[in-house]
C-alpha cells in the first residue's frame, strides 16, 4: 500500500471523476505519494497545521507499472510517485487527516 495526502476537494473531484489526478500530476507529471513509514514526515513537512485533509489508501499493486519509487530529492530516501491518474478503485481506504492543537499530525486510528 501507498499513500497519498490530499485535499478534501481533490478527493471529492475523484468521486465525481473516477480517478484521482490532484493538481501535481499536471504541474509535475506524477502524484506525490509515501509510504506507510513516510507519512507523518510528509504531513510534518507540507501541510503543518493545515486542515481539509484526507489520507487516502492506494493498493499500488493493482495500478501497475505508473508506480515507480525514486529518489528525485537525492535525500537518501525513496518515495512513491505515480505517473498517470490513480483509478478511484485502487484507493481502498481514506482517513480524515487532522492535526493535533499544536499542529503535529499522528497516523489516524484503524490505519
Amino acid at each position: 500500500m501507498i499513500y497519498r495526502i490530499a485535499e478534501i476537494a481533490d478527493w471529492h473531484a475523484a468521486q465525481l471523476s473516477g480517478e484521482f489526478t490532484g493538481t501535481d500530476l499536471a504541474r509535475e507529471g506524477f502524484i506525490h505519494c509515501s509510504t506507510r513509514g513516510q507519512v507523518l514526515w510528509t504531513a510534518q513537512k507540507y501541510f503543518a497545521g493545515k486542515q481539509g485533509l484526507v489520507l487516502l489508501e492506494i493498493d499500488d499493486a493493482r495500478i501497475g507499472e505508473s508506480v515507480r519509487c525514486e529518489d528525485l530529492a537525492g535525500q537518501g530516501e525513496s518515495f512513491p510517485h505515480v505517473y498517470a491518474p490513480i483509478p478511484l478503485a485502487t484507493i481502498t481506504r481514506h482517513f480524515v487527516l487532522v492535526p493535533d492543537d499544536k499542529g503535529v499530525f499522528s497516523l489516524p486510528p484503524g490505519m
